[in-house]
C-alpha cells in the first residue's frame, strides 16, 4: 500500500470559494496569514481606520488552527484532530501526532497534544498529555 499523502495547510484543498495563502477560506485566516512586504505607509493607513473584529472562530476552524500549530511547533506528523471543545475564552483542541516510526506501523509510538486557541485564532498554550502505541486501547490495552 503506497504511503498516505499528508494534506498540507499551504495547498488549495477545495477548488471553489476565496483561498488565502494558507490555503484556509480567506475570512478564516490565522496569525500566519499576515502579508509579507507592506510598506510603512500601508500598516499606518490601517491604523488609521477602525479595525474590523473577526468573528469568533467555529469548532471546524479551530481544529484546522489547532492542527497547524501543532504540526509546526512539533515538526512532526500529525494524524489529525481528536477532539474540539469550547472553553471560556476560545477552543481546547486535541491533535494525534507520530513520535515515532517503527516497523510494522503498529509499533509506531503516538502521542496526543492539546492546545488552547482564542477566539481570535493566537495559539495561547499547548502541551503532550498522552503517548501510546498504535493500536492499544485508552488505558494501554488492546482493541
Amino acid at each position: 500500500m503506497p504511503p498516505r499523502r499528508r494534506t498540507r495547510y499551504d495547498e488549495d484543498a477545495a477548488p471553489y470559494g476565496r483561498r488565502a495563502s494558507s490555503g484556509m477560506p480567506a475570512e478564516e485566516d490565522g496569525p500566519y496569514d499576515e502579508s509579507e512586504g507592506e510598506d510603512e505607509d500601508e500598516r499606518r493607513d490601517e491604523r488609521a481606520e477602525p479595525r474590523r473584529r473577526r468573528a469568533a472562530l467555529n469548532a471546524v476552524s479551530a481544529g484546522r488552527l489547532g492542527l497547524r500549530y501543532i504540526a509546526d511547533l512539533t515538526s512532526k506528523e500529525t494524524e489529525g484532530v481528536t477532539s474540539v471543545e469550547p472553553v471560556e475564552n476560545g477552543w481546547l483542541v486535541d491533535v494525534e501526532v507520530v513520535e515515532d516510526h517503527r516497523v510494522p506501523s503498529t509499533g509506531d509510538m503516538l502521542s496526543i497534544y492539546e492546545c488552547q486557541v482564542d477566539d481570535e485564532g493566537n495559539l495561547m498554550s499547548y502541551r503532550r498529555t498522552r503517548t501510546y502505541r498504535r493500536g492499544t486501547g485508552a488505558y494501554g490495552g488492546g482493541l
